[in-house]
This record gives structure tokens, C-alpha cells and sequence, in this order.
């Protein structure tokens, strides 16, 4: 089967996700998925805020964090 431009942009745009990742290896070659753990500072008042937070919805704070994060990014 021969690869049309159709098929092309199919692939391409199924495998979005796929292919932005292999290019992240590629230029770092660290592989951008998973976790890791870091150490950061905030203030009191922003830890209180996010174990509010935490207690509502049930989430841990690397999850509140998280989708805030994805969201700012839209």
C-alpha cells in the first residue's frame, strides 16, 4: 500500500501524541513520560490552599498541580 499524502496526514494525526514524544527522546534522550520527584518551595499560605484543595476533591497535590499546569497550557 502506498503511503498518499492522505494516508500520510492520517498517520500523522492519530500518532501526534506518539511521534511528539520519540522527538523529545531524540533531542534529549530522556524519555518525557512518567514521574519524577523534585524538591520546590512555597509559601505556607499556597500549601494550606492546595490541602483544601486536596481534602474537596480527594486528589493528591501532584495531581491538582498537574492539571492546572495542563490547563495554563491550553
Amino acid at each position: 500500500m502506498p503511503l498518499t499524502e492522505e494516508l500520510h496526514k492520517k498517520i500523522m494525526k492519530q500518532g501526534k501524541n506518539v511521534f511528539e514524544i520519540l522527538s523529545q527522546y531524540d533531542k534529549t534522550r530522556e524519555w518525557p513520560i512518567g514521574r519524577a520527584r523534585i524538591d520546590i518551595t512555597l509559601s505556607k499560605r499556597t500549601i494550606q490552599k492546595l490541602k483544601k484543595i486536596k481534602e474537596k476533591t480527594g486528589k493528591p497535590v501532584s495531581h491538582i498541580i498537574e492539571e492546572v499546569l495542563e490547563n495554563l497550557a491550553e
